[in-house]
């Protein structure tokens, strides 16, 4: 495979945005700040990414505008209201302004969190995402989807909002661990069983992932993520496919957050456990063969470790499934893989089928 850092990495055109990458992206950025006059800027970030990634942002940075660091604590438990009360209270005694720029350095809890702060801070302030993790860079960077955690139900308060621009430098990668990697890595692999058949295959075809020459296989994931949004940017109809393993994989996830006897899974290993269940149901729905939800099951189970599920865990899972936000009409709606590379949306699935998904798992 040829790094895509070889060549020239053309920016990516989003819904009245652009996604640029490595260098270039550098470039727009230092750009936008000397055509817009901004009063003052604001650099949000978690306790993580300011200790690894800001000092490889700051020298990059061409500007002579004020700069204030805001840092909250990292982690999926810190994304809620509570957080965004702290930081606009911040950002007011800072005295910040409607003509202040927010720019948001970190994985999905920074980029969703502080896109929506800055949505919502004086009816909105512009902002600008950089996602340094493999997971923020192929889906939280795009779509304009913003918001916070409602207790232990995921993404329940937000906003669809777009940034001036979105900034993508691999090299951010090298700060993360394995298993964040293979977070991210579920997100691109759910972005061939929806949409590129050939794009999964890449997958199979590698003996071993090859994290150090990455940014192909990123840039092809940015592209599937946004040829869908800029056909449905606010999910009414072909971005729910986005949602393919998100519906049992977040109640799974907000379970296991809220459990004092669980460990946490980062949100990649339990989408990952999500796309194997909901293959199972889609085989079971003959929407694919039983020839691919093995291919699936065995490809996704060679990459994460087994999630133990015991019996009493499986009822209050179900139970999350009621509040999950793409719900209509009280109903649980699925997005399932119609064939691999294809998808069928709003899908009802019964519960006994769910429970026997659960069981294939274990087994």
């Amino acid at each position: 495979m040829v790094s895509i850092n070889q060549r020239n990495m053309q920016s990516i055109q989003a819904n009245n945005y652009l996604v640029h990458f490595n260098q270039n992206a550098y470039e727009a950025l230092n750009t936008h700040l000397k055509d817009n006059k901004y009063s003052n800027l604001f650099i949000i970030v978690d306790n993580e990414t300011n200790e690894h990634c800001l000092p490889k942002f700051l020298p990059l940075l061409e500007t002579d505008l004020t700069i204030e660091i805001i840092e909250f604590e990292s982690g999926e438990v810190n994304k809620n209201i509570e957080t965004c009360i702290e930081i606009w209270n911040v950002l007011t005694e800072l005295g910040a302004d409607r003509k202040s720029l927010v720019i948001n350095l970190g994985g999905g809890v920074v980029t969703d969190l502080g896109g929506f702060v800055a949505s919502t801070f004086k009816r909105g302030v512009d902002f600008i995402n950089i996602p340094t993790t493999l997971l923020s860079m192929v889906d939280a960077s795009v779509g304009g989807k913003t918001g916070v955690d409602l207790g232990n139900l995921k993404n329940q308060i937000g906003v669809i909002n777009v940034p001036q621009m979105v900034l993508i430098d691999t090299n951010y990668l090298e700060t993360l661990s394995q298993s964040e990697m293979r977070s991210g890595l579920a997100e691109m692999l759910k972005h061939g069983l929806i949409y590129d058949a050939p794009y999964w295959k890449q997958f199979l075809d590698l003996k071993s992932i090859d994290y150090a020459d990455f940014d192909e296989l990123i840039y092809r994931s940015v592209e599937i993520k946004n040829e869908i949004v800029i056909q449905d940017p606010t999910e009414k109809n072909i971005r729910k496919a986005l949602n393919f393993g998100h519906t049992l994989g977040h109640a799974i996830e907000s379970y296991f957050l809220e459990s004092e006897t669980k460990k946490t899974l980062l949100h990649g290993e339990a989408i990952a456990v999500g796309m194997i269940l909901e293959s199972y149901i889609s085989w079971q729905k003959n929407l694919i063969t039983e020839a691919e939800y093995t291919e699936i099951k065995n490809a996704i189970k060679n990459i994460y470790d087994h999630v133990v599920f015991e019996e009493n865990d499986i009822d209050p899972i179900l139970e999350l499934l009621i509040h999950d936000k793409k719900n209509e009409y009280g109903l649980i709606q699925f997005a399932l893989i119609e064939g691999i590379g294809k998808i069928k949306i709003n899908q009802s699935v019964e519960n006994k089928l769910i429970l026997n998904a659960f069981q294939d798992y274990k087994s």
